[in-house]
């Protein structure tokens, strides 16, 4: 802000200076007070001037709806939409979100800092303001290869730009509850740039939480009880209630919010893919559930708005007051939170559930060509299993936690599986797909259901090594091959031809496409996954094979380095031991 817009900006405010746009006849909530207030809101250089009665150069009649400042969501990541940023932001705006807080984890662990740059790139080809988290986990876990290697060396610049609120989610809890050498250099290295730490403890309690409560953690959003809540919310946190496509939080957390508390409460995402946003929405869809649940409206506006502003340090938005950001969302009502109109930074953006701004899309070429694979071929699934009771990964609807059992499987004579229908034991497969290690390891999986044919991705929590499923080598094979000449995404095969996919060019993450398009091949997808390979209804074939190597999250998961038990937090052999 120069000193003339300054000049101006007071003038509008005072009245001696017509504004830019006034917007009459609404209802302010106003977050500060509680109160919702009749007027009109004034507009100057993409900040509010006031509320009051006020002349303006454009003038637009807001029909006596309730006027809010523009929805935050604290918590995303883009990746998970499947979409690039520029069409997140398209989707996104018509549902009155005008800022998310992303932390671009899942990119950055295929791509390293330049993912990052492409993010921040992309960011700016949209209304939607996105700001950044580094994130902290790269790679999540030491038992897997990804693309690259974070450490706080390489967070020393990055950390420093201006559109990098912090350090992401600490996934690595017990590093910090422990004080780990490599944890400390990095909180110090968000610490010494001034920045904020974004959260992750789930299950964490007691001293253990005070130890993480004191590294400077400010907020968390993997609470799933209201117990947890409170932890936080005691130790001085701020807490995200979640309600994304995968992780459903919100209903869980509302009856421990109070009068008292509320303030302490944000509203998140965390994932969010095109079929949620299009038949659900985003953060309109969060309010719609506070309300249904009993929080009062203006809490529940308060929440999505001035609370997330203030966790974060975004102190030019938030409110609908003199001086912030003119980030304003119409509401028809205060129950379905039906947006009429949106502004971000004082252009309208969106009317009727209409993005009206031009998408323009960044260059993506450096993170394209993600998916590099190193001498595969079918011989490199082969098992050589001498012990045919083995150790599988056993699904549990609903969930990306699994259980570890143990199961009796049919060899052949030279010690490879052969699938029987009747047991719902199939193989998977994790291929590495970033160093050329030539790295794949085999286990089996149980309770997903497939008869037929293999599925493969290349998105697999959180180093995004292929991850494919089948009812034998050949159909693995085919799958995994079919991936590769797609350059990532998604593919259902069945007797070795490719029945339906989802390219995803960029990082093998995201589509290159429409939220709609990628609705609609995710449609197909499932569909096929269903009818044509036979997967339980029950299991989300998709987003359940995208956690199974998520070797952080218990009970056993499968890595490109070898099958591995959360629990003892050791890799394990798959035969298991004689009965």
């Amino acid at each position: 802000m120069d000193r003339e817009f300054l000049r101006r900006l007071i003038d509008t405010a005072a009245g001696r200076e017509e504004a830019d746009l006034v917007i009459r006849n609404v209802r302010v909530i106003d977050v500060f007070s509680g109160e919702i207030v009749p007027g009109d809101i004034a507009v100057t250089g993409g900040v509010i001037a006031g509320v009051g009665e006020y002349r303006g150069k454009t003038e637009t009649d807001g029909g006596g709806r309730f006027a809010a400042p523009g929805l935050i969501d604290g918590h995303i990541h883009i990746e998970s939409s499947y979409l690039c940023p520029e069409e997140l932001g398209r989707l996104l705006v018509p549902h009155g979100g005008t800022t998310i807080i992303a932390d671009p984890h899942e990119i950055v662990n295929v791509c390293g800092i330049r993912g990052l740059d492409y993010m921040m790139e992309a960011a700016k080809g949209t209304a939607l303001d996105i700001r950044f988290m580094l994130p902290s986990c790269v790679p999540a876990t030491p038992f897997e290869h990804a693309g690259a290697v974070i450490g706080a060396a390489e967070m020393a610049e990055p950390i420093q730009r201006e559109n990098i609120l912090g350090l992401g989610e600490f996934m690595d809890f017990p590093g910090v509850i422990s004080a780990g050498d490599g944890v400390l250099d990095k909180l110090m290295t968000a610490k010494d740039a001034g920045k904020l730490i974004d959260g992750h403890s789930p299950g964490v309690t007691g001293k253990d939480l005070n130890a993480y409560v004191s590294a400077g953690i400010l907020a968390d959003h993997e609470c799933s009880t209201v117990d947890a809540m409170r932890d936080r919310i005691a130790r001085g946190m701020y807490v995200l209630l979640r309600e994304g496509s995968a992780c459903h939080d919100l209903r869980n957390l509302l009856p421990g919010v109070t009068k008292e508390n509320s303030r302490r409460c944000l509203l998140c995402s965390d994932d969010r893919q095109p079929k949620t946003i299009l038949h659900e929405g985003h953060i309109d869809n969060h309010l719609r559930v506070c309300v249904e649940m009993g929080i009062d409206p203006v809490t529940a506006v308060r929440m999505a708005t001035l609370n997330a502003a203030e966790c974060f340090r975004l102190y030019d938005r938030g409110a609908i007051a003199p001086g912030r950001r003119a980030d304003i969302v119409l509401f028809d009502d205060l129950k379905d939170f039906r947006v009429h109109k949106v502004w971000c930074a004082g252009v309208l953006a969106a009317e009727e559930g209409r993005y009206l701004l031009p998408v323009v899309r960044a260059d993506d070429s450096a993170v394209r060509g993600s998916v590099v694979l190193k001498d595969f071929s079918r011989e490199k699934l082969r098992m050589h299993l001498k012990n045919s009771r083995v150790h599988a990964i056993g699904i549990l609807p609903g969930g990306v936690v699994t259980e570890k059992k143990t199961v009796e499987v049919k060899l052949d004579g030279d010690g490879e599986f052969v699938f029987e229908p009747e047991k719902d034991v199939v193989k998977v497969a994790v291929v590495e797909r970033h160093q050329g290690t030539g790295n794949v390891a085999c286990g089996f999986l149980s309770g997903y259901g497939i008869r037929r044919g293999a599925v493969a991705l290349s998105v697999a929590h959180d180093s995004h090594n292929i991850i494919a499923v089948g009812v034998s080598d050949a159909e693995i094979e085919a799958a995994v091959n079919a991936l590769a000449a797609q350059n990532g995404g998604i593919v259902v095969v069945r007797d070795g031809k490719t029945v339906e996919s989802m390219p995803m060019p960029i990082a093998g993450l995201m589509s290159d496409q429409s939220g709609e398009w990628v609705d609609a091949r995710l449609d197909a997808i499932h569909t096929a996954a269903y009818e044509a390979l036979g997967v339980h209804r029950e299991v989300e074939p998709v987003m359940t094979l995208c956690f199974m190597s998520l070797a952080v999250i218990p009970e056993l998961k499968l890595t490109d380095m070898g099958l591995f038990d959360v629990t003892q937090f050791r890799f394990i052999p798959v035969e298991a031991e004689e009965a």
